[in-house]
């Protein structure tokens, strides 16, 4: 049966103003579940008032920082009480594993409690002034309405890293979900208002990107906009957001190194490596889609990693033995299998998938077969270009001079991976990836107190952990006089 699903702006759910929906696919059975509203610029206008006048005017705007926390801190605890069911709805909605989903909405509460806890400990200083008989302090306000515009992959996950920080701050939220995967975003607003967020504060309005981001993103009244998609998008955002001096910062693609050495615990690497390409289904930002192994195990790893491939089980994500779900959008099906003939035609040697996968129970789906190609120069587009999906590419090298090289032989810097025992080695490569995220000896692993965002076109900025929150507040400097005496020449700057 089909569901349908409503916007949410101003503290309620309502219809589009344009009267028109569109279908959101099950990519495990390629049926319709959801009918989702496709908005305009009327919604789009209509959201960002309710969440200006929740800044300026509603009592969200005159809560202290403790009360906001409260909030906060509610919200968590209703995550936690329906995490179940949000994860479920992810998973109908983008296909990835149902425990993979579960895990994230049952860690998803740590953002709330976290930054509900860090709302009211944002502290401005007394500055000791060079100028005598004034009296100077700098305070922290919020931006102003905040933009949020998600990725199909993990949609509730990224709402708690953008909205966290942005509402501890003092902010209010537009949300724009991807058009693939709306439906967990519409559905969890109706926990915002359990927990007693007042009207306006929380807003999400649906569509696609000419029709609903765009518009967002030029809004004379959002003031800062948070991205997570690819960076293709992510540079259209940041020119028309520059038009309006618009604060930005922007979570895009990867094409990371998971870096192996020949002294690591091969058995472990093995493991981070799967995970870092096959968990996911590949669609992760932070796949370690590029596999550098040292030369003298190369043949060894690579016979290690096969066996892990062939005994992968690709089905139902909602099956807990399931290994690898179906990959969340025909586009980017279409994407993935593309790529797969570009590297055939590069040279590059296909030892392992390289198909649209068959078999029971996979008719309907968008399945890839999880795909390792060895062979690969790192000028190949297999090895530069963001794939976004179950597709490895395994590169030989000699020295850890060539493994940095290598690593850091690529447009984007979102992440890397090393596995090794040698823990000086393991400091100097650290430092020497160019990499806004270094796992060594495990990959894949996540925490909202650690800060996460990549360098050159990864992005800009960073989210979780204690400074995300600066990246929603503006620092204002006070200067008072202390003085009953005019200045002595009014004339000339003090």
């Amino acid at each position: 049966m089909t569901q349908t699903f409503q916007i949410f702006i101003d503290g309620a759910y309502c219809d589009a103003a344009t009267g028109q929906w569109f279908d959101t696919l099950d990519p495990y059975t390629g049926e319709t579940w959801a009918q989702i509203p496709r908005c305009g610029a009327e919604d789009v206008d209509r959201a960002v008032a309710a969440a200006r006048r929740a800044m300026t005017t509603g009592p969200w705007a005159t809560m202290t920082a403790t009360q906001r926390g409260k909030i906060m801190h509610r919200l968590g605890d209703l995550v936690a009480e329906h995490a179940d069911r949000l994860a479920a709805l992810e998973v109908r909605d983008n296909g990835k594993l149902l425990a993979e989903m579960a895990g994230q909405l049952k860690y998803h509460p740590e953002w709330w409690y976290y930054y509900g806890g860090l709302a009211d400990k944002i502290e401005g200083s007394v500055v000791p002034i060079d100028k005598p008989d004034l009296f100077t302090y700098t305070t922290h306000e919020p931006v102003g309405v905040v933009a949020a515009i998600t990725a199909w992959n993990s949609p509730l996950l990224f709402i708690a890293w953008k909205c966290a920080p942005a509402l501890a701050a003092g902010c209010s939220v537009v949300i724009k979900p991807s058009e693939f995967t709306s439906a967990s975003t519409l559905a969890f607003m109706e926990l915002t208002k359990q927990a007693g967020f007042p009207d306006g504060v929380w807003n999400v309005v649906t569509g696609f990107g000419p029709e609903v981001g765009a518009e967002l993103v030029a809004h004379k009244d959002v003031a800062k906009i948070t991205f997570t998609g690819s960076d293709t998008t992510g540079r259209k955002i940041y020119e028309a957001a520059a038009r309006g001096l618009k604060r930005v910062s922007l979570e895009l693609g990867g094409k990371s190194p998971n870096i192996v050495f020949a002294d690591a615990d091969l058995d472990a690497a093995v493991a981070g490596a799967v995970s870092g390409i096959f968990a996911a289904t590949g669609q992760t930002c932070i796949a370690g889609s590029r596999l550098l192994v040292q030369n003298s195990i190369k043949d060894a790893f690579t016979e290690k990693m096969l066996a892990v491939a062939r005994d992968a089980r690709m089905g139902d994500p909602m099956q807990p033995d399931t290994h690898i779900g179906p990959v969340t959008t025909q586009p980017q099906f279409q994407k993935i299998l593309s790529y797969i003939d570009i590297a055939k035609s590069e040279g590059a040697r296909c030892i392992f998938g390289g198909n649209r996968a068959q078999g029971p129970g996979l008719e309907n789906g968008l399945f890839v077969e999880p795909t390792i190609f060895t062979d690969v120069s790192n000028s190949m587009r297999i090895a530069q270009e963001e794939v976004f999906g179950p597709v490895l590419s395994i590169i030989g090298f000699d020295e850890e001079e060539d493994a940095v090289q290598l690593g850091n032989d690529v447009i984007y810097g979102l992440a890397a991976g090393v596995w090794t025992k040698d823990i000086a080695r393991a400091m100097r490569m650290s430092k020497a990836l160019k990499a806004g995220i270094v796992w060594v000896n495990t990959y894949r692993v996540i925490s909202y107190m650690m800060p996460f965002g990549g360098v050159k076109q990864s992005g800009i900025g960073r989210e979780s952990g204690i400074r995300a929150i600066e990246e929603f507040l503006e620092t204002k400097a006070v200067w008072i006089s202390t003085s009953d005496a005019p200045p002595a020449n009014p004339f000339i700057q003090r």
